[in-house]
This record gives C-alpha cells, structure tokens and sequence, in this order.
C-alpha cells in the first residue's frame, strides 16, 4: 500500500518496522524555511537504506517520506515533552537539535497549523501502525514493533559527550518483555561496539504508545550513531559534507548485526 507520502509494505511475519524519521519532503515549506538543507539536518539519513532486508525477513514496514520538520510523528501529539526538563524537539519543531532556527522569523506555524498537519500526516502514520499490530496481532501470539532511528553521535544541546554506537529504548522496561530486551542487549555486546539500554534514549510516542506487553505488542526503539554507518564528519556538518552519501560497504557490519536482531525478534515472537 502506497500514498504519494505514506508507505506500507505487507508482511506476514510477527515483526512490525515503523521508519518515521528519513522523509526529506518538506511539503511546500521550503520558502518559509532558514534553508531546505537545515529543514533536512536532522533526518535520520539512510536509514532505509540501512534495514531494506526487513521485508526479506517477512516483516511488515511502514515509512514516511514527510520531514520530521512538517511533524513529527515520534512525538506525544498533545505537544508534551517526552523527556521532561531536558532539551529536545517539538511535535512541529521551530529549531534544529543543535538549537538553530528553522524558520524564518514570522514564518513559523500556529496551533491551526499545527492541528491540520497532525491530522494530514501524524493520524493517518499512527493509524496504518495500529492496523498493521491488529492484523498481525491477528496471525501472531505476540509480536515485535521496532521503531527505527539515527542521531549524530555529538550533540551537545541534547547529551554529554559522545553517543553509544547503539541505544536501545524500551521505556524503561515498560514497553517489552524483558527477555527480549536481554537477548537483544547481548547481542549488541557481542559487536564490542558501545551501547546502552533505556539511556538518553528510552523511546519516544511509538514506543511508549503501542508497546503494550500484557496485550502482546513489544516495542523497542534503536537510535543508532551516525558513525556506526557512515563516514560522520565532525560538527554540525555542512551542505557540502552532510548527509554523506550512503556507502554498503561502510554499512555492512552493522547491517549485519541489525539483521541479527531483527531476526532473533522474530524468532522470540514466534516461539
């Protein structure tokens, strides 16, 4: 099923990838913008690129191609922040993680605005979620939802220092079983690449909304390191050096070792 916005790939395998973060379409903002480009930092590049496997493991994958700048469809839609006291962005973000501003002065949106692109974009992303979980839900005891995301590894307005290559969110252990968390922790320990659990990073909306453990959705969300796939240069980047382009090769172990995980997710389901 394809919108010219929104992508949902069937699957039947009790696994459900949500990919809410890689969209560059700006929907028509581009001129109230600081730049299209800083409209764009932020995404969560490659991505997709990163975990196209998934559907050759038989999960299902549902993927935006709307700029989390438009909205973002990983946050509490009443606005509230997910981490309370700590920097971070908004449902229609107004600056960038490093605290740029997005839009021209004037030019950013009000509450009506706000309202009508969540109910273009953040209703109808959450709810192909919720019908892809019933239907699986339908075939499956239990599934897995495995939210998708990549960050910088310095950010200084966000976190000290420098970022764990992976970082596995779970709401603190409330929104899967613990064992999957387990058996996932040890498989990012087997890489000898730096991790954490439930960190900086312990899960944004989709996570904490549709990870249900008692009624059979665990969710886990995996913020990635830029460098754990890709040349990151130093800073904030550039237009000219950022994004750097996609390189399979670069990407290949840590390809590999997400497959591994997503495959053992599934394994975990369907036992």
């Amino acid at each position: 099923m394809t919108s010219s916005w929104l992508t949902i790939t069937q699957g039947t395998a009790p696994l459900l990838v949500s990919i809410p973060h890689t969209g560059i379409d700006l929907a028509g903002l581009e001129s109230r913008l600081v730049s299209p480009w800083l409209g764009r930092r932020d995404c969560d590049w490659w991505i997709d690129n990163l975990y196209d496997f998934a559907t050759d493991l038989g999960a299902t994958v549902v993927h935006t191609a709307i700029s989390r700048t438009v909205i973002d469809v990983n946050r509490d839609p009443s606005g509230a922040s997910l981490y309370p006291g700590q920097a971070t962005t908004g449902l229609c973000p107004t600056e960038t993680f490093d605290g740029d501003p997005i839009y021209r002065q004037g030019e950013e949106p009000g509450p009506s605005e706000i309202d009508e692109r969540r109910e273009k974009f953040f209703t109808p992303y959450h709810a192909a979620l919720q019908a892809e979980i019933d239907r699986l839900r339908s075939l499956h005891g239990k599934i897995v939802l495995y939210d998708c995301h990549s960050i910088r590894s310095v950010l200084p307005r966000l976190f000290e220092g420098t970022l764990p290559v992976f970082n596995l969110g779970t709401n603190d252990g409330k929104s899967a079983d613990p064992t999957l968390q387990a058996t996932v922790n040890l498989i990012m320990a087997e890489t000898g690449e730096t991790f954490v659990v439930n960190g900086r990073f312990k899960g944004g909306w989709i996570t904490r909304h549709f990870g249900l453990p008692l009624q059979g959705v665990h969710a886990l969300q995996m913020e990635l390191s830029n460098r754990g796939y890709m040349r990151e240069p130093e800073g904030k980047g550039t237009p000219d050096n950022w994004p750097v382009p996609y390189d399979a090769t670069f990407a290949a172990p840590i390809r590999a070792t997400l497959r591994k995980i997503l495959q053992t997710a599934i394994d975990w389901a369907g036992r």
